[in-house]
């Protein structure tokens, strides 16, 4: 047979109202960073070779990648990431396909030091994101008949340490 517990003692010297208060005082400054939304914001795809490049890709397919990471205040706290994402692949029978993506997303930033919202915007919200455009990525290839192209994971802490004095936050509301 089970034991019964003894009862926690009542009273412990503090309301409800005032427990919840402080739990309620405790939230304001917490620093708290969420997805309000990911969309695509652009996008292209392109197989100018279609149907001999699917046949046919050709010797020595390259594939050249670029990305790069946007960040834009709305408001006190929100902000919109996109990632800029372009790959061409080609081989020596000419281009096999090329991809021009702008992956976005909103953010809610609260208590966060102004100090580190450029790194957070451009290092922590990418990571959440990349996973997303990756399989956009990849539908968008399979669906053009190709094999989906599979990003390698991106160290976006390494790109914001080489490109910092590159990263900025843009205000939406003054560039409008």
């Amino acid at each position: 047979m089970a034991k019964k517990k003894d009862a926690a003692p009542e009273g412990n010297g503090a309301s409800d109202e005032t427990a919840a208060g402080a739990a309620d005082g405790a939230d304001t400054k917490e620093a708290k960073f969420g997805v309000l939304a990911q969309f695509i914001k652009d996008l292209s795809f392109e197989s100018p070779n279609a149907p001999a490049s699917l046949q046919e890709p050709g010797e020595n397919p390259r594939l050249e990648l670029n990305i790069q990471v946007q960040a834009m205040k709305h408001s006190d706290e929100v902000y919109e990431v996109d990632l800029l994402f372009e790959t061409k692949a080609q081989s020596e029978s000419g281009v096999i396909f090329n991809i021009e993506l702008i992956y976005a997303a909103i953010f809610q930033a609260k208590n966060i030091p102004e100090e580190h919202m450029t790194r957070v915007l451009h290092v922590d919200a990418p990571i959440i994101m990349f996973p997303f455009m990756r399989r956009v990525v990849a539908d968008l290839t399979r669906d053009g008949g190709f094999q989906p192209l599979m990003l390698d994971p991106i160290d976006f802490n390494g790109l914001f340490r080489q490109n910092a004095d590159k990263a900025i936050i843009v205000d939406a509301k003054s560039s409008s």
